[in-house]
């Protein structure tokens, strides 16, 4: 395990559990990665700058008002340098401001400036953790892509029992060596679609299919941390576009097949995460259709292209992987469209209410000729890497297309 020249950047804020974060920065210098510390001034008070800097080997900053620091935009220095972010602890205050996108001191600014995968290390107490106002935040972090690194259950310094605790120096060590990813798909270009399509019946309505896009985009994310170019054709969703990828936006099934076949004229993996309509409007009006009273409206509908099948019939076509959402019968309907379409994987997900859709968290059972793998309820960000470890173990092994 080595960090050797990663770039991490610690964002330290006022908890008691900062001094946790000394024996972190120790770590990943001992993995020989390269740490600097941007602390708040709350944070000042529990353990002091010259700590981290004996520790980090490296200067470390406070204030945005630092006359010597920002001589030359030291903020954007910062947030260009880094390559990972982690903000531990991250107090309720911090939470709150990261989710409005405050600018007002160093470390919320160099937050705003990064390309830089970010995550934050919760610590607080247990009442404070539980408050819609907290967990509201915390879901729109996770909107945003932000990694939510804990918080972990047990006893905190206030003497309450609960959830709450910042994870210790070794777990977030350990996450932070997770986030770089195997490099498994370095030098490989992967494409992934993702989002809903949307089919026009007129200038002010559309047909389309339930989707947040969230588990495509985590999976393009964690190609890239793979190592591996991305590119990413994503539906109409409002989600912010990970560091390091490339995006394609698109409207319709159509407009994705045409993307999707263009980029695949140079990968060597195609995810095909997007909940593509099977039909749209056989026409498309040219103006607003209007309602008339007790009579029903007559929408034709045709088919619309199957994108990962016209990807199976092409001969040398990357390595496939498809999604298989479905509300019964799980494992039939799947194992029949990876055989019916001629994919080297599908990966299988329950939807219905409260599951697959606008939700945080997922569930995948794997599938491939030969063999299974159930992937069990967590974050998409977590199961998304899962996904991608076991889809670069398939195709570097050799089974689909010659890599």
């Amino acid at each position: 395990m080595s960090l050797r020249q990663r770039r991490i950047l610690i964002g330290v804020t006022g908890g008691i559990a900062a001094y946790k974060v000394c024996e972190l920065v120790r770590r990943l210098r001992d993995l020989e990665a390269e740490v600097r510390v941007v602390m708040t001034e709350g944070a000042t008070h529990f353990v002091t700058p010259t700590t981290f800097q004996a520790l980090s080997g490296q200067p470390v900053r406070v204030s945005l008002w630092d006359e010597h620091g920002e001589a030359a935009m030291g903020h954007i220095e910062l947030a260009r340098w880094a390559e990972r972010v982690l903000i531990a602890p991250a107090s309720a205050d911090a939470i709150a401001r990261l989710a409005h996108g405050f600018a007002n001191d160093l470390l919320s600014t160099v937050v705003l400036a990064t390309a830089a995968p970010v995550y934050v290390a919760p610590a607080m107490n247990q009442q404070m953790w539980a408050h819609p106002a907290v967990q509201a935040n915390i879901g729109t972090l996770r909107v945003r892509g932000v990694g939510i690194l804990g918080p972990a259950d047990g006893d905190q310094a206030c003497g309450d029992i609960g959830s709450g605790r910042m994870l210790e120096p070794h777990d977030l060590r350990d996450r932070l060596v997770a986030s770089f990813g195997s490099q498994a798909l370095h030098g490989r270009h992967v494409v992934v679609s993702a989002g809903p399509t949307y089919e026009d019946i007129d200038p002010v309505r559309f047909i389309g299919n339930r989707s947040s896009g969230r588990m495509g985009f985590a999976v393009a994310a964690a190609a890239r941390d793979a190592g591996a170019e991305v590119t990413l054709v994503a539906g109409p969703v409002s989600l912010p576009t990970p560091p390091g990828v490339t995006r394609i936006d698109v409207r319709s099934a159509r407009q994705m097949q045409d993307a999707v076949l263009a980029a695949c004229q140079r990968s060597d993996i195609y995810v095909g995460a997007a909940a593509v309509g099977d039909y749209r409007p056989a026409g498309t009006a040219d103006h607003k259709l209007k309602k008339v009273d007790g009579s029903p409206l007559h929408l034709e509908l045709t088919e619309n292209p199957d994108i990962i099948a016209a990807l199976a019939a092409q001969p040398g076509h990357p390595f496939l992987v498809g999604f298989a959402a479905e509300t019964h019968e799980l494992a039939s309907y799947a194992q029949d469209k990876l055989r019916r379409k001629g994919l080297d994987m599908i990966a299988a997900n329950e939807v219905g209410a409260g599951k697959g859709f606008e939700v945080a968290e997922n569930a995948l059972h794997l599938y491939w000729p030969g063999g299974d793998l159930v992937l069990p309820t967590r974050p998409k960000t977590e199961l998304a890497r899962q996904l991608i470890e076991h889809i670069a173990e398939r195709f570097l092994s050799g089974h689909g297309p010659t890599p």
